[in-house]
Parts: structure tokens; sequence; C-alpha cells
């Protein structure tokens, strides 16, 4: 019935909203909400025709314009339920809802099911607004973040609001590890290709790895023999009171990217940095070299600060968070393109002697600019680990290949370079896997990788040195390529 009501009814509604369902899976759709003009026909109604449209449609046809005002905003919110954002969009959706719900229909059949069809936009945007809120994914973006926020609280940000000089207490290679870490995990929580989860893991993680960059940044000038005397130059004096108010906006930039900070503004902090940078090049230091090279240190530190204080704005354009836009990206998918060519080469043929540009290719790989950003640093790991593993196998497949064993070969040893004879033919099946880990086909490589490390376990080297060394590289054998498998089939995205 709606679909008859619609087809008179398309030019209102064009593609009714499925509650989300096309964009949830595959985050590139986004409900239909354009308004195109004269959305009804005339109405002819119990005393004849109206003038103009049915009042009923006329309020529907309003309705749709707010959707279609709303419904971008809702497909690009990032946020969680109890944000500001979320609870007026809520709110929004909510009083639309009433306000279909207030239409009179007459009991007329056609305007019941114009009701309908409207009403169910409403509520599709409002189940699409609480899923992207409420996402599983969602929710790992937030309590990664919590954590970061808790670590750096804990080992910034408390100490400096306490009264103690950022000198006075370290900020330790663990911290920095810790925050990485973080961000390390923030870049493999999945989206599912939903733009709103790319959105808020996109902005989670820009913040983290600033904050990251700073924290490297100070732990690599801690070593400095700075800042000079006060009787080196006269300008020296002022160079080290700006040293010490850089110091204070250092631990206050973290607290503002890292939603710490409630009173303060990255546009305000970015106005006393830049008053800062004023107030250094006005100084005259031409006649010593060594406080011009301190102030170019400390000017280089406050450039370092303002570059990461645009980030309240990052995330509103698509092409920053979608890194399949990212000319590194682009670069490494490159690499794994022709790697691919060159994989099917060798397990179709058994060819030889790609090693010279398997190696080539790893060396592109090690040039490939991550700008610090934890997905490409870990697209690009994973890029390396597919050469090694082809390389790897190839290395193997011609060893197989010259392998002469003489009579008196000790048996551990022979039992070993069985077991890599079987290696080497499951390393070509997981080569060329390409399912899922629900998949009949990896349990049983899985279990059969398995059965290889056990036959290792059981091989007695018997006190041969030989076979001690070659069972444990066997055995190292055996884990990377099930390691491999694993990465092959963890799902992870960009």
């Amino acid at each position: 019935m709606c679909a008859n009501v619609f087809g008179a009814l398309k030019s209102l509604f064009r593609k009714p909203f499925d509650g989300g369902k096309r964009t949830m899976d595959h985050g590139s759709q986004q409900p239909q909400t354009q308004h195109m003009p004269g959305p009804f026909p005339g109405y002819t109604g119990p005393q004849g025709p109206y003038p103009g449209q049915h009042p009923a449609l006329l309020r529907l046809d309003e309705v749709q314009r707010e959707i279609a005002t709303l419904g971008p905003q809702v497909c690009s919110y990032s946020g969680l339920q109890s944000d500001r954002e979320y609870k007026r969009l809520e709110r929004e959706l909510t009083r639309l809802l009433l306000e279909v719900d207030k239409v009179e229909t007459e009991g007329r059949p056609e305007l019941q099911q114009a009701r309908k069809c409207a009403a169910g936009e409403v509520e599709g945007l409002l189940r699409y607004l609480e899923g992207n809120a409420t996402h599983p994914s969602r929710l790992a973006i937030e309590e990664l973040t919590q954590e970061a926020q808790s670590l750096l609280n804990e080992g910034v940000v408390g100490p400096f609001r306490q009264g103690q000089a950022q000198d006075a207490f370290e900020i330790s290679e663990e911290l920095v590890e810790a925050v990485q870490d973080v961000a390390m995990r923030l870049a493999q929580v999945k989206t599912g290709g939903s733009v709103p989860l790319r959105k808020a893991r996109y902005k989670a993680l820009t913040r983290v790895c600033a904050v990251q960059e700073i924290l490297e940044g100070r732990v690599r000038t801690h070593t400095l023999a700075l800042p000079l005397s006060d009787d080196t130059h006269e300008a020296v004096q002022r160079i080290n009171q700006v040293m010490v108010q850089v110091s204070g906006a250092r631990c206050q930039e973290v607290a503002l990217l890292m939603g710490l900070s409630g009173r303060d503004s990255c546009a305000h902090l970015a106005r006393i940095l830049t008053e800062l940078l004023v107030e250094l090049d006005a100084l005259d230091v031409s006649s010593n070299a060594a406080v011009r090279n301190y102030r170019k240190q400390v000017v280089e530190e406050i450039n370092g600060l303002l570059k990461h204080l645009d980030l309240e704005g990052e995330g509103e354009d698509t092409r920053r968070y979608d890194l399949a836009q990212n000319d590194s990206i682009r670069e490494i998918e490159a690499i794994r393109g022709r790697v691919s060519v060159l994989r099917e080469e060798v397990l179709r043929h058994g060819a030889a002697g790609h090693g010279t540009e398997l190696q080539g290719l790893l060396t592109h790989l090690d040039q490939v600019d991550t700008g610090r950003n934890p997905c490409i640093r870990e697209a690009r790991r994973r890029a390396v680990l597919e050469v090694q593993a082809l390389i790897t196998f190839l290395d193997l497949w011609e060893a197989l290949g010259r392998r002469n064993p003489g009579p008196d070969e000790p048996l551990p040893h022979a039992a070993v370079w069985r077991v890599l004879a079987s290696l080497c033919d499951l390393q070509a099946q997981v080569l060329g896997f390409d399912g899922k880990r629900a998949d009949k086909s990896y349990m049983v490589l899985e279990e059969l990788l398995t059965k290889q490390l056990l036959a290792l376990d059981a091989v007695d080297p018997q006190g041969d040195q030989g076979t001690k060394i070659a069972r444990k590289q066997a055995v190292k054998h055996a884990q990377n390529i099930l390691s491999y498998l694993d990465m092959k089939t963890d799902e992870w995205e960009y």
C-alpha cells in the first residue's frame, strides 16, 4: 500500500528512509532527504477540489523540508548520547514526529499513508542517530579516549595544575609509549565503513597523535642545554621568560586537546602563542649566534604547538578522515597491488627470481611517509609483512629444491626438514587464502599448522646443535605463518 502511495507522492518523499540500514551497512550511502518542489498533486475532497494542495499535504511538505535540513546533520553526527548536539537533534526529531502525528488525515487512506511514511522517515533518522551514538565501536573509541585522558591527567595536566613547573616533573618514555599504545588501539577500531564512526575515530586519533608528538618533542628538548644564562645577552632574560610561558602552554594544550580543560579554547591559546612569536621576533639578537640559535629553538617549539591547535575543526571534511584519499595510503596500496601480482605468479607457476624486486618493494615501503599517523603506520607494517611472507616462502621453496641430504644425516635433522616441506605447502595455501575466520578452510589451515608445531616439539635433537638451530627456526617459521594467517583475516580497515 505504502509503495502505491509513494508512486503518487514520490515528488515529496523521493526514496523512503530505511532506518539507517543502508548507511549502517555500507557507510557511504546516506538517507535520501532532498526536497523537490511541488510535492503533491491537487486533492479532490468530498466538497469538490481544493484550489491548491490539501492542508495535510502542505503540513507534511513543511515537515519534509525540516527533514531535509536535519538529515545531513544526523548523518554526520559522530558524538555520544550525552553530548549537547545529540540532545538537540533528538529533540528536533521528536518534535517533528509529534508534528506528523498531529496531521489530520480525515480517514482518507492516501493521507494516512503519506503521514505514515513521513513518520517512518523521522523514526529512521532517530534510529540512525541512536545507533551510531551507541554503536560498540563508538563506545570503544570513547573508552580509549578516556584511557588517554587518565594517563595524561596523571602524568602531565595534574602536576601542572598543582603548581609544579614542567621542568620539575619528568615526561617519561613510559608515558609516551602508553599514549602511543592507545593511538594504535584506536587505529584498530573497526568502523564498518560508517562515516560517523570514521569521523569519531579520526577526531580521537588526531588528538592522541598530536599529544604524543608534543610529549615526544618535550622528551627530546629536555636534554638540550637550555635555557641560557641571563648574563649571556640582554635578550636572554626575556627569552627565558617566554620559555616558561611555553612550558605552561604545552600543558594547557595537552589539556585542551584531550578535553581536560573546560575554560580555555584552542583559539585563545593560539593567540597567546602568536603574541609570543611576535615578541621574540622583535628582539635584537643579531650580535650573538648562540642567542640567535636559542631564540630559533624557542620559535620552533612554539610553531610545533601552534600546528596542533586547528584540531577543533578537524574531521568535518570527509577527505581528512577518509584515509583511502591519503597519498601515503595510495602509495602503500600500489605496492600491495604489485605484491598481489607477484604472489599470483609465484603460486601459479612456482616462479623464482623475484627476490630482488621484493627487496626493492621493502625499501620503497620503508620510505613511505607515515606522518606519525598510527593508521598509516599500521598499513605500512601490514604491507611489509605481506612482502616478507612471500620472500620467506620463496627462500624455503628454493632451499627445499637445493636440499641434497647425505646418508649420515641425523634422523632428527631429517624430521625437521620433513616438517619444513609440509610448512612450505601450507604456506602456499595461506598465501592464496582469501576467506574469513569462520570459513572451514581457515580452521583446517590453522589446525594443520598447529600440528606441524606439535611435530616439531616432538623432535628430539639428541644433542645435535645443528638440529636444535634448525628446529628453532622451523618453529619460528610456523608461528610466522600462523600470525600471517591471523593478520589476513582480522578484517582490519583504514
